[in-house]
């Protein structure tokens, strides 16, 4: 994601010798930034999935170290899939993510309407890619009953956090760091949020078709997504309240 470009007619140095001029994810066509989407959360959910399925077979009796071994694999996965794909869609894996920016940075609902539904595309195909991998069955809906409470609460906060953070880097103009910023909150939230940390309407849809460690019942999926959607909301609330508009950094 990247901020709105400055107004202010300031000139502009093109590209060094042997240097490539910056890619802007906008002025790529659509169905590339769409694309984008649907395979970088593909990849994500193939992570999340994969991770937790090789988490229990190499700590069978030890829940906590499972968890370790899933978040420590999301981190450098999510942070990797930033990386790669930032530069072409703003690598966004996340309803909510392209919904605040359309919100918070104008960007056009045509986008919204087109990453959509490839994210969620893309993380039901990652769930069969990951099931598929281990020698599972391609789809097996999750029997992991998270419908309480005091789990959707974790993920109201997990998703604010998650808006908060991602929109005062792109509001300060600090998006380099988004990658390993984007990460370190995920994997801290695995521990700190009693859902662990779904944080995203696709990756959650995902994640019901795969009887694993990192699943979810579908009957528990519309719960999560009201509350990341709650969360998302007051997240963009904040952000508006914190950062206005385009915020100079201090050095």
């Amino acid at each position: 994601m990247t901020a709105p470009p400055d107004q202010t007619a300031v000139p502009r140095q093109g590209p060094a010798p042997g240097q490539d001029a910056a890619i802007d994810p906008k002025q790529l066509p659509l169905a590339r930034r769409a694309l984008a989407e649907l395979v970088g959360t593909a990849l994500l959910v193939t992570v999340v999935v994969g991770s937790g399925i090789m988490a229990v077979e190499l700590s069978p009796r030890d829940t906590g170290l499972q968890l370790l071994e899933n978040s420590t694999a999301t981190v450098f996965g999510l942070a990797a899939l930033i990386l790669i794909f930032g530069p072409v869609s703003g690598a966004h894996f996340n309803p909510v993510v392209t919904a605040a920016d359309c919100t918070l940075q104008g960007r056009p609902l045509r986008d919204l309407a087109a990453y959509v539904p490839a994210q969620v595309a893309g993380a039901i195909g990652g769930a069969v890619l990951a099931n598929l991998m281990f020698d599972l069955p391609a789809v097996t809906a999750s029997q992991h009953d998270r419908a309480e409470a005091h789990l959707w609460l974790g993920e109201v906060i997990a998703t604010l956090g998650l808006i908060v953070l991602i929109f005062s880097l792109v509001r300060t103009e600090r998006t380099a760091l988004a990658a390993p910023a984007v990460g370190a909150y995920i994997g801290a939230a695995y521990w700190f949020t009693s859902s662990t940390s779904f944080a995203n309407p696709a990756v959650t849809i995902g994640r019901a078709f795969s009887d694993t460690f990192a699943g979810i019942a579908p009957t528990s999926v519309p719960g999560f997504v009201l509350a990341q959607l709650a969360g998302a909301a007051a997240g963009v609330a904040l952000v508006l309240i914190f950062y206005p508009g385009k915020v100079p950094v201090r050095r």
